[in-house]
């Protein structure tokens, strides 16, 4: 079938981002595959850093993974979904691995495979635009298009009466933040979290955490209405441009000698020292920014001080528990971010970005 998407010619330099519409002809669902008419896709900072990483040859290639949408058509093999159902779609496992049967889906031993390289896991691509092949399949979706071919175990099935654009972030960026706290950290009421940086990630963790009775949590961010916004949550705001005090010592001021837990969303190898600074001894620091090759780690610190230091993949979720958990903790008042979003025609993909990039939105939408 023909579809619209949101082509990426070449890798992102220089900071460009161009993305251009574009019809390419999408294959009919195979047996275990699903497609979907995408309604909404949350705009994820991993949509414009891996087309950093990725060779020339990888392009040109649609991205996108954080698709909502109505199915369309369902492959034979495919239990649980059918026609009509709508769906929110996120990462990709294989089901079978070591990984997969201990429930760790997000390290699923085929995840690079799955998710990054633009293919199906045979080989074959899903996407054409004349005789040149279009690389897809990204995070088993590539939902920065009209059309998505996704699977039974990157689909989940929600409730019709829910406003599929305000969902699309629970595929990823809220999912990411909010699992963190929840599956990785599980803090008591009694122990304290710093989150560095206060975009979507950082403020579903703020949310998740405030959500769930932890007391003492801290939001730092440059920019001051994502300082407000984890101030209306609850949270404790630090301005790192404000040197007095210095943003570790005013962690421990808040926290009472150190944070139990931090989580880095910013990828800066500066901020990721501070954090673990931050820490209280034997705390535990999260980093689940992309980007940075390398981060510096203060050894001393980390050895004299029983410190843990790890990253996530997706906030250790799976995303048929957790999303459906995201949505009830929703329903019930204990994970507000509708407000977080902010919804853009997907024809504006250039605005989208540019503000999300200079702070103005914390999670920019894009709807067809």
């Amino acid at each position: 079938m023909q579809t619209t998407v949101a082509l990426a010619a070449a890798p992102f330099t220089d900071g460009s981002h161009e993305f251009t519409f574009t019809e390419v002809e999408l294959d009919d669902p195979r047996p275990d595959e699903v497609l979907v008419r995408v309604v909404a896709t949350g705009l994820c900072h991993t949509d414009l850093t891996v087309p950093t990483m990725l060779p020339a040859e990888m392009f040109p290639t649609v991205l996108g993974h954080e698709g909502t949408g109505v199915v369309e058509a369902v492959g034979a093999e495919v239990d649980g979904i059918e026609v009509g159902d709508h769906v929110v779609m996120s990462f990709r496992s294989c089901g079978a691995c070591g990984s997969c049967e201990a429930g760790d889906v997000g390290y699923c031993e085929q995840n690079i495979l799955l998710n990054y390289m633009g293919m199906r896991a045979d080989g074959s691509t899903t996407m054409r635009r004349g005789e040149q092949t279009v690389f897809g399949s990204f995070f088993g979706q590539s939902s920065f298009a009209r059309h998505a071919l996704a699977y039974a175990d990157n689909c989940v099935v929600v409730p019709k009466d829910l406003d599929l654009s305000l969902l699309a972030p629970y595929g990823c960026g809220f999912q990411t933040g909010a699992g963190t706290v929840l599956e990785v950290l599980r803090p008591a009421a009694g122990e304290s979290l710093v989150v560095f940086g206060a975009g979507a990630v950082g403020l579903a963790a703020v949310a998740a955490a405030r959500g769930t009775g932890v007391e003492t949590v801290v939001a730092v961010d440059p920019v001051a209405e994502r300082r407000r916004l984890a101030e209306e949550y609850g949270a404790h705001a630090i301005d790192p441009g404000v040197e007095d005090p210095p943003v570790v010592d005013r962690v421990k001021e808040l926290t009472g000698g150190g944070a139990s837990y931090a989580i880095d969303t910013t990828a800066l190898p500066a901020v990721v020292l501070q954090a673990q600074h931050a820490l209280r001894s034997r705390g535990t620091l999260v980093a689940l920014g992309l980007g940075a090759p390398e981060y510096t780690i203060d050894a001393i610190d980390l050895l004299s001080r029983g410190l843990v230091v790890r990253s996530s993949i997706e906030g250790d979720a799976d995303p048929q528990k957790m999303i459906p958990e995201l949505i009830r903790r929703r329903a019930d008042g204990g994970f507000a971010v509708d407000h977080l979003v902010a919804t853009y025609p997907f024809e504006r993909i250039d605005d989208a970005i540019a503000d999300t990039l200079a702070g103005k939105v914390v999670k920019a939408v894009l709807t067809w």
